[in-house]
């Protein structure tokens, strides 16, 4: 068998790993093949060794999925696996308190991962999921993020296009430098209709000896938000994952 040139088989198995996405969660072997740019025959290779080890699942429509296997790995994650478990009774009683949408991040370079989501029956839809990606500049979680992050990536994020999502969403360079200012200022960050019109989002950071290494926030209907009287509760609730994540002695990011 003829390597093809300039791409390993690790390449060629994340590639098709990096195929999936949320609006994408099922593709054909055809559709793996395209998106990858590999030969069918390489594509279905890879994919059938895919599947033997459960990193892929292939439904009874021929389609493949991404299987449980990958979901058990990802979770033994030393960055999330701590941080996730000593968060989890916080965000259960800030949910119990308010019974809105609580969501705890972390930053990945240029972007924000979700780690855990509690959502409320009757809370605002979010675009949000567990594992999934979202921009620094518009969530509150991302904003929190990235005006604690460091300097250097401030100013590639700065520099580089913003996405608008609503026509609230700050995407002036200037006017965000000055904003991420008075969230390390105040000690959170307000979104208000910035991913969506009907939603506004509050977060506060999460802190250990060395800095801050994840947010958490509570998101709700624009027009019941009181960001003023939700402000202390996510700090509130910041404070605590923070005394937590600092006296255990476990990995937390």
């Amino acid at each position: 068998m003829r390597a093809e040139p300039g791409r390993s088989v690790t390449s060629k198995v994340l590639a098709l790993l990096d195929a999936f996405s949320p609006a994408t969660p099922a593709l054909t072997l055809s559709e793996l093949a395209r998106r990858t740019g590999l030969p069918l025959p390489t594509a279905y290779r890879r994919a059938a060794e895919l599947v033997a080890w459960g990193a892929l699942e292939r439904g009874d429509d021929g389609r493949y999925r991404i299987g449980l296997r990958l979901w058990e790995v990802g979770s033994l994650a030393p960055r999330g696996l701590g941080l996730r478990e000593l968060a989890l009774p916080v965000m259960e009683d800030l949910y119990e308190v308010t019974h809105e949408n609580v969501q705890l991040a972390v930053r990945q370079d240029l972007e924000l991962v979700f780690i855990e989501r509690i959502a409320g029956r009757q809370a605002v839809p979010v675009l949000t999921r567990v594992g999934g990606r979202f921009a620094l500049h518009a969530t509150g979680v991302g904003l929190v993020l990235l005006a604690h992050a460091p300097v250097e990536v401030q100013e590639q994020v700065l520099a580089a296009p913003l996405e608008r999502y609503t026509e609230l969403t700050i995407i002036d360079p200037k006017r965000l430098r000055s904003y991420l200012a008075e969230v390390r200022r105040v000690g959170y960050a307000v979104s208000d209709r910035q991913v969506t019109m009907d939603a506004l989002s509050v977060a506060a950071p999460i802190r250990v000896p060395e800095g801050v290494v994840a947010a958490i926030s509570l998101v709700v209907a624009h027009d019941r938000a009181d960001p003023v009287a939700l402000a202390p509760l996510v700090q509130a609730a910041g404070r605590v994952v923070s005394r937590a994540l600092s006296s255990s002695t476990r990995p937390a990011v």
